[in-house]
């Protein structure tokens, strides 16, 4: 339910086609195989689980999905990456420090990961509260599963 919502959302704000996600914390990959069905081309996932990388390479080998799949540290990639993308998504566990939810925020503006008009989008447990955070936008609960939205001063 949380997933489809946040992809009606986003129906009605991007052109899937032309933009270039990062999916941060990808785990199974569930929201970067649900970008590429939506035609999305440039999708880079995420995680330092190496059976998840290992799954999410397998998968998309097999589906013949264009995904680059990274085994890293979130933190390390953000501090590290030259890429910059249209979309960044966070699914990070739902027991992340609020420090850490800030930081994944911070790194992003401050390293302006984000091309113009792009979007941060953090999902988090209703008990996490992102609204003070700088870029903060809005917010779309889901039953117990929230999506903070961010976006960049230009």
């Amino acid at each position: 339910m949380a997933k489809e919502g946040l992809f009606n959302i986003l129906n009605n704000r991007i052109h899937f086609q032309d933009i270039e996600v990062i999916d941060l914390f990808a785990g199974i990959g569930s929201i970067s195989f649900e970008f590429a069905s939506r035609g999305t081309q440039r999708i880079t996932a995420i995680d330092k689980n190496y059976d998840c990388i290992k799954f999410l390479s397998k998968t998309a080998d097999e589906l013949e999905v264009p995904l680059d799949v990274i085994k890293s540290d979130v933190f390390d990639y953000l501090l590290k990456t030259p890429l910059k993308a249209d979309l960044i998504f966070a699914d990070p566990p739902y027991d992340l420090s609020l420090e850490n939810f800030e930081t994944i925020e911070t790194t992003v503006r401050e390293r302006k990961l984000l091309n113009e008009d792009g979007i941060l989008i953090i999902e988090h447990s209703k008990h996490s509260k992102l609204d003070h955070i700088k870029s903060f936008q809005e917010q779309r609960r889901y039953g117990n599963s929230v999506f903070s939205f961010f976006e960049m001063e230009k």
